[in-house]
């Protein structure tokens, strides 16, 4: 197990998933991006770095007949997974790190409030964005979100990179077009306030 599959095993074991700061019991800002994107219900998206969320199940409710969901942790997975019961067999489970991930197909949208803004490293974010180009087709949906220039600049014990409009496209490089922004000031369990960016980015063709 590689060192950050288990520091999120331990977060996904000593608290419970509604005790997470990142918890959201209806992810509304995401929800209202994936539907703006106009997708199909038939059509494929994976939320990277998903793990317990609730973003599943509400997709499911939406009528998303193919949506996977990618995370480091196992756990996380888990809980998700005996929060959906039966339901869960209509979603395809994938344990990974994203900077080793090799997409089984291509998906319409992809959709992420919980990985890029950790990755530290220069070499982590390009494999993140080599992977993203394999994974998104043309004219493919991008949501994501991550701390803004205002939010914490720490997030579970570890330190994370927080990103404005300019910063994100740069990171990103040539191949997205940049639709639409949303601030959001997100309220942890604990009752702070984390401000979060949202960014729905279309790739191009």
């Amino acid at each position: 197990m590689t060192q950050g599959a288990q520091h999120w095993e331990a977060v996904y074991q000593q608290k419970q998933v509604d005790e997470v700061s990142w918890f959201q019991p209806k992810p509304t800002y995401s929800l209202d991006f994936i539907s703006d994107s106009g997708i199909q219900p038939q059509q494929a998206m994976i939320d990277v770095g998903g793990g317990a969320s609730t973003l599943v199940d509400a997709l499911l409710d939406a009528g998303y007949q193919d949506v996977s969901v990618l995370d480091i942790a196992y756990t996380a997975l888990q809980h998700a997974q005996t929060r959906l019961g039966e339901r869960a067999t209509q979603v395809t489970w994938l344990q990974s790190d994203i900077t080793a991930f090799v997409p089984p197909k291509t998906y319409a949208l992809w959709h992420d409030r919980a990985v890029f803004h950790f990755l530290l490293e220069a070499a982590d974010r390009r494999r993140y964005i080599e992977v993203l180009h394999q994974a998104l087709q043309p004219g493919g949906h991008l949501v994501l979100a991550a701390f803004s220039p205002t939010g914490p600049t720490h997030c579970s014990g570890l330190p994370i990179v927080r990103y404005d409009v300019a910063l994100l496209m740069h990171t990103l490089g040539a191949g997205f077009q940049l639709l639409s922004t949303r601030q959001e000031a997100h309220q942890t369990p604990a009752g702070k306030t984390q401000d979060f960016l949202y960014f729905h980015l279309q790739k191009q063709v």
